[in-house]
């Protein structure tokens, strides 16, 4: 049974720059695809997913798309929305560093983890200031700082943002970009990968279950 399904959420800004509108037209849509997502998920007993919504990259775009992509993040966790989902028993945990953000964002952000810290219908991982490469230098310092002598794999990954969680089973990275980007390099070493041209914006339940669909075909090997 899947457990884990990890979303790399590309082509906000092509689905605006489609339909002429701003770029936080784009961003915004995207965002609000999440809650119907988790909630599919759910239904379909999923017990894991991630959303990578802000690069460690991202920083590096123009200053104004950086200011909006803020004020989103300020909106989007002061919502009805994220009132709905630790209503509705979902654990919001966050993989990445939030000391680069704004001081209130970094705040509400952190209340939200500590409301839905005891939830247990499902996980939600969100990627904010979030690189693959960043995590595993960050895992390394934390052990080099502890002396540990020798590490194993299972050692590893208990120093990663994703801890006691599995492996994602299913990459998705929609708008027809076939790379991961950085994204959970030591976790997706055995996922499935999958690229529709759907850009991220219009990924419906319908577009999900497609995703699915084709996950139940694939032949997991892990190596054997």
């Amino acid at each position: 049974m899947i457990q884990h399904v990890a979303f790399i959420m590309d082509g906000n800004r092509r689905w605006a720059r489609a339909r002429r509108l701003p770029l936080v037209a784009g961003h915004t849509k995207g965002y609000q695809r999440i809650e119907p997502l988790i909630k599919y998920a759910h239904k379909k007993k999923i017990k894991h997913l991630t959303f990578w919504a802000f690069s460690t990259e991202n920083w590096n775009r123009d200053k104004k798309e950086v200011a909006v992509l803020m004020q989103i993040f300020r909106h989007l966790f002061k919502t009805n929305s994220v009132k709905r989902l630790h209503e509705n028993g979902v654990q919001i945990r966050v993989l990445g560093e939030l000391d680069s953000f704004p001081k209130d964002i970094a705040e509400s952000i952190k209340k939200l983890i500590e409301q839905t810290k005891n939830n247990r219908e499902i996980i939600v991982n969100i990627g904010l200031n979030y690189g693959g490469r960043a995590e595993i230098l960050r895992a390394v310092n934390n052990l080099l700082s502890e002396k540990k002598e020798t590490v194993d794999e299972e050692i590893f990954s208990s120093y990663l943002y994703t801890k006691n969680q599995p492996d994602p089973d299913l990459v998705i990275r929609t708008s027809g970009e076939e790379r991961l980007s950085g994204f959970l390099p030591w976790q997706s070493v055995y996922s499935e990968l999958y690229f529709p041209k759907t850009l991220w914006p219009d990924f419906d339940e319908k577009e999900f279950e497609k995703a699915l669909s084709e996950f139940e075909k694939r032949k997991r090997r892990f190596g054997k």
